[in-house]
């Protein structure tokens, strides 16, 4: 069954007329995504990839009222009205790959989306893919057939690129993804592990979870909150990264703009938390592999 995205999909883009958003536009097309349009003021009427364009989200709507997802590429300046216009024609998933969002730009948008019971994932997120399904987003890029292929793990990570490399890993060892979500390495995300560990937990192809966390940020102590009240009970495999950061002066930002050397939440402090309700714990990501394949 997977999670997030299903045959159902109808995608729209926000700011399909720019490069990304005509990339992302022809790699969702390509993995048999229905993109049923675009979004970019000015250019209603015209046509990219064999997808209309509107001037307006509200437009699109107007056009297709069986749009379930928007996936938003505009540059930062304009993220905040291009997401809140997506909420406000309650769409009810919202995947924003932008970088570099102002922080009170994220805040005001999550919590308006909290109001109407809308998800977002990202900002600053490749997107999420249920093999054999559909993408909404880049993640996989071209290699996304040699990387995904259907099965029971779930993947949850905040780096784009290990998203694909621990898919991958899992391919190699025979093994296949239900559904995997890059959920952005901003300090504010949309969709918490928690989040989507809630999702994972209801839904029965898959059958347990691999997630690449980071120092800084207090989001997998949730998780073992979450796991210490049996609210995930499948068997959870947990790479930290970040273990030198600890030697860094505290404030220092490292990668990610959630990456913050802070008192308490370093990736040992996090391994030591998650440890003490059985979650498995991988010293190296590689070893994620090794420790979820007997519950494959």
């Amino acid at each position: 069954m997977a999670i997030l995205i299903d045959t159902h999909t109808k995608v729209l883009v926000q700011g399909i007329t720019g490069k990304e958003g005509k990339k992302a536009a022809r790699a969702m097309l390509d993995y048999h995504t229905d993109v049923i349009g675009g979004v970019r003021p000015g250019k209603g009427g015209e046509s990219v990839e064999g997808c209309p364009v509107f001037n307006t989200v509200e437009d699109a709507v107007s056009a297709c009222s069986s749009i379930t997802v928007s996936s938003i590429y505009v540059p930062p300046f304009a993220a905040k009205q291009a997401i809140m216009e997506a909420i406000d024609s309650n769409i009810p998933l919202i995947s924003v790959i932008i970088e570099r969002v102002p922080i009170k730009d994220t805040a005001y948008c999550l919590a308006a989306a909290k109001e109407k019971n809308i998800r977002i994932v990202g900002p600053s997120s490749l997107g999420f893919v249920s093999p054999g399904v559909g993408r909404v987003g880049v993640i996989g890029g071209t290699h996304i057939n040699e990387i995904y292929h259907p099965g029971s793990i779930g993947i949850i990570s905040r780096s784009g690129g290990m998203t694909n490399e621990i898919s991958w890993q899992i391919r190699k060892a025979g093994m296949g993804q239900s559904t995997a979500v890059h959920v952005g390495g901003d300090l504010l995300m949309g969709t918490t592990y928690t989040d989507l560990l809630s999702l994972f937990e209801k839904d029965d192809q898959t059958k347990a979870v691999v997630l690449f966390g980071e120092h800084g940020g207090s989001y997998e102590f949730d998780v073992v909150d979450m796991v210490r009240d049996k609210g995930f009970t499948k068997p959870l495999a947990v790479y930290v990264g970040g273990k030198f950061a600890q030697v860094l002066p505290e404030g220092m930002n490292i990668g990610h703009a959630g990456a913050i050397v802070a008192r308490g939440q370093s990736a040992l402090e996090k391994e030591t938390a998650l440890s003490s309700v059985g979650v498995m714990i991988a010293k190296r990501y590689e070893d994620l592999v090794t420790l979820i394949k007997p519950f494959s």
